[in-house]
């Protein structure tokens, strides 16, 4: 036997040793890191993984929700992890793309350190207003701003997408807003619902309650479509914004260097659970964009964020 022969064994051997583990797993249970408080739509993504997956890989998944730092703690912890398919983290436009581009020190790269292996989804933003302001649409909006002192708005917080949204838009419109950033979506609308403010920028899945209650009024989403709910509420896109086609959207993934034949699993068991009728309701219900993406167009679509966001987040936010 030549050492040629001997060479073409070893290398055999240890490609067989080295993609066993990957072709076997999940053989234990599976973390999946939540950047956010119980309750926070990263929990709740999370949590949809721990109810729909477990049937599709015969292990159960646990939520291990680590807050702080605008999601940067949580996002880091699976950064770092070892790349063995066993520890996951809810991704999302907030870790990914807005914090890590505010913070001197993330601790992490949103695109060289993760493994992005699947879509969840994400509600769009929606523009609402006070009935007392008497605006019915983005141009009486724009009108309304040009004639007089800044217009003062809200959102969830700064340096999340509903902030971002609005200073992008007063640029593109040429119009001068003021934020009053409050810490939630829950503090942002009670302060837009008593007069206080009048003008709101959110999420659907925060607003959608009080549009129903008529406390108060839509006059603009992000989706690429109309919100089926309100068929009558243009797009910004229709109202010449294309830019602002955009979503507060999550992703499975893990830390670089994951096995492509447990990236390929995973990414195989999301978009069918994903594609349940069950779950396609629940998400449905609060006009969440949830499209199936392989790997490889997850990851071009979460780098196409983070060069979007990225540069927007560094003019608006104050350096953390």
């Amino acid at each position: 036997m030549t050492t040629r022969w001997f060479a073409a064994l070893a290398l055999t051997l240890f490609a067989a040793s080295s993609t066993a583990p990957a072709a076997e797993w999940p053989t234990r249970p599976i973390r999946i890191i939540a950047p956010s408080t119980p309750g926070g739509a990263a929990d709740t993504f999370a949590r949809l993984l721990a109810e729909y997956l477990p049937p599709l890989l015969h292990q159960p998944l646990v939520v291990d929700n680590r807050a702080g730092g605008g999601g940067l703690i949580g996002a880091a912890a699976a950064a770092h992890a070892e790349p063995d398919g066993y520890t996951l983290v809810t991704a999302s436009i907030a870790y990914h793309a807005i914090a890590p581009a505010v913070s001197p020190n993330p601790g992490f790269d949103p695109i060289r350190d993760f493994t992005h292996i699947a879509f969840l989804g994400g509600p769009p933003n929606v523009f609402v207003v006070h009935p007392a302001l008497r605006v019915h649409s983005l141009k009486e909006l724009i009108a309304l701003a040009r004639s007089g002192r800044p217009i003062d708005y809200v959102s969830p917080g700064v340096g999340t997408l509903g902030h971002l949204m609005v200073e992008y838009f007063a640029q593109k419109a040429g119009i001068a807003v003021q934020h009053i950033p409050h810490k939630g979506s829950s503090q942002a609308m009670i302060d837009l619902i008593a007069g206080n403010v009048m003008i709101g920028s959110m999420t659907w899945s925060s607003a959608a309650g009080q549009v129903r209650a008529g406390t108060v009024v839509p006059i603009a989403v992000s989706s690429s479509a109309r919100v089926a709910e309100i068929p009558d509420v243009p797009t910004l896109r229709e109202e010449g914004f294309d830019d602002l086609v955009a979503f507060t959207w999550y992703a499975l993934s893990g830390p670089a260097g994951l096995p492509d034949e447990v990236v390929q699993k995973l990414n195989h068991a999301v978009n069918a659970a994903w594609a349940t009728p069950a779950l396609r309701q629940r998400l449905a219900d609060d006009a969440i964009v949830a499209e199936p993406m392989s790997p490889q167009t997850v990851t071009m679509f979460v780098t196409n964020e983070v060069r979007k966001w990225g540069p927007i987040a560094k003019r608006v936010v104050p350096s953390r």
